[in-house]
């Protein structure tokens, strides 16, 4: 007989005594390991990025000063075009739950067994079209429809059912099952709502299991201050004391280019740095490029230097052939860098990194798997100043890293490393169905088509994976 948890609503479920050891074993080792990949398409080879030097002394900045206003000209009427204006990026949740915490991968198995008995008790029924245009106070057997299919996955009680009115309570309950599935929380519902309304439960059911998966064994060092990408989700979560303090929209790489799942370390933060050209990206992107525009490199401020590091004139490459991946690509720091102002350095095998960009517009779009591997992260100022708290500042003993010291410190141009004298863990994982401890189950899109590969769906009668089959596979038969 299984011991029971509280869920959020109230009621009880399940959760192995073995599970609980699983999460304790997988989770609260203390060194630092990658974590052993499911088996997926192979990761594009990345070009190192050009090494780092010993971190340059970072000089006492200046205040930047405040811009001259310009003195209008008497009978001047012609306004100067204004630059078009980037949109806001996408709004996350606010639950301060961390996506991936000790815990995460207990809760998700348990909502397996959950969504298992949801299928065994006949799944949910489809939500018609008509629903898409109900507003408030509707009535009808469309609103009938998908009141019950709240009901089935927790999200409307099922004190409430039996309903035909879109009310107040039902608007509650889109909004939860919104925020759930990653989509602004509007309380109607629209298409992409509908779309993940009629996602079956045994869909459902392979997400959760092929993330459980994807957690199984990881000895990641989940301590007071850590940072945490989900690739599905495209977010960033910095989370300190077990609850998220900065949230952030990201891009992740693209299907062809995907986003790996790797542990690392974050030990500098790079000002205004360079961009070395990815010999991978010389020859998909530069080469063509540069058959079609000459130009291209010199307009990107995209510099070519030999293997002595002297300077080579692009005109004097045969374009036509793949000499130019020979070379090193390096693109100088500024505006159209496309690591944008800011790196986030995490050394890791295969040369990926958190950066700012500046194709800012890209974090207002709701499918963000865009990048060529590494992530790109929105309000990225925001998350150096938290990686940077308690690190000596720029001005000398006692000053620190505000954004007024990242704002000066990028307005200098030049390229500042500073060197974390406490090294911060992060991980990129890539979970498309997980629970947190609190019971609340979530799902993300399967933007790489991992699922499909790494967890078949349950069988007949709701049979498959389970807490303790897990526990068994995770242990290797060493008993205990």
């Amino acid at each position: 007989m299984l011991p029971r948890m509280l869920r959020r609503d109230g009621t009880m479920v399940r959760s192995g005594s073995a599970g609980l050891a699983l999460g304790l074993a997988g989770f609260a080792a203390t060194a630092l390991a990658e974590p052993a990949p499911a088996p997926r398409p192979p990761f594009p080879k990345l070009a190192q990025e050009e090494p780092a030097a010993p971190p340059r002394p970072v000089p006492a900045l200046p205040a930047v000063p405040a811009p001259a206003q310009p003195v209008p000209t008497p009978g001047a009427q012609a306004k100067p075009a204004q630059p078009a204006a980037v949109p806001e990026p996408v709004k996350l949740s606010a639950d301060p739950t961390p996506t991936l915490g000790p815990g995460t991968f207990v809760a998700t198995m348990n909502a397996v067994e959950r969504y298992r008995a949801i299928a065994e008790a006949g799944g949910w029924a489809t939500v018609p079209n008509e629903i898409t245009r109900a507003k408030p106070g509707d009535r009808g057997p469309h609103v009938a429809a998908l009141r019950a299919r709240l009901i089935a996955s927790g999200d409307l009680s099922a004190d409430l059912a039996g309903g035909d009115a879109l009310d107040e309570a039902v608007q509650a309950a889109i909004r939860r099952f919104q925020d759930r599935h990653g989509l602004p929380a509007l309380g109607l519902v629209g298409p992409r709502t509908l779309v993940e309304l009629n996602v079956p439960v045994s869909v459902r059911i392979r997400q959760l299991q092929a993330s459980a998966n994807r957690l199984m064994g990881s000895r990641f060092p989940f301590g007071e201050r850590y940072v945490a990408v989900n690739i599905p989700a495209a977010t960033v979560e910095a989370v300190q004391g077990g609850v998220v303090a900065k949230r952030h929209v990201a891009v992740v790489g693209k299907t062809d280019r995907p986003s790996p799942t790797i542990a690392a370390r974050i030990q500098n933060v790079n000002f205004n740095p360079t961009w070395t050209v990815p010999v991978s990206l010389i020859r998909k992107d530069i080469i063509p490029h540069m058959r079609k525009d000459p130009g291209y490199l010199a307009r990107m401020k995209i510099r070519i230097f030999d293997g002595q590091g002297a300077e080579i004139d692009p005109a004097t490459i045969d374009w036509s052939t793949d000499k130019a991946a020979t070379y090193t690509l390096r693109q100088d720091p500024g505006v159209d860098n496309s690591l944008g102002e800011i790196r986030i350095d995490m050394p890791n095998k295969l040369a990926v990194y958190m950066h700012d960009t500046p194709s800012k517009k890209l974090f207002a779009r709701n499918a963000r798997n865009l990048s060529s591997g590494c992530v790109r992260v929105s309000g990225i100022r925001e998350l150096a100043q938290w990686v940077l708290e308690g690190q000596p500042g720029p001005n000398g003993p006692g000053s620190s890293w505000g954004q007024a010291e990242i704002a000066a410190a990028i307005a200098s141009g030049q390229r500042i490393d500073v060197k974390l004298t406490r090294q911060i863990p992060v991980i990129w994982t890539y979970l498309t169905g997980y629970a947190t401890p609190d019971g609340t189950v979530h799902f993300r899109e399967d933007i790489y088509g991992l699922d499909r590969e790494a967890a078949p769906a349950a069988p007949e009668g709701g049979e498959g994976l389970t807490i303790e089959s897990l526990v068994t596979g995770a242990l290797g038969g060493r008993g205990g």
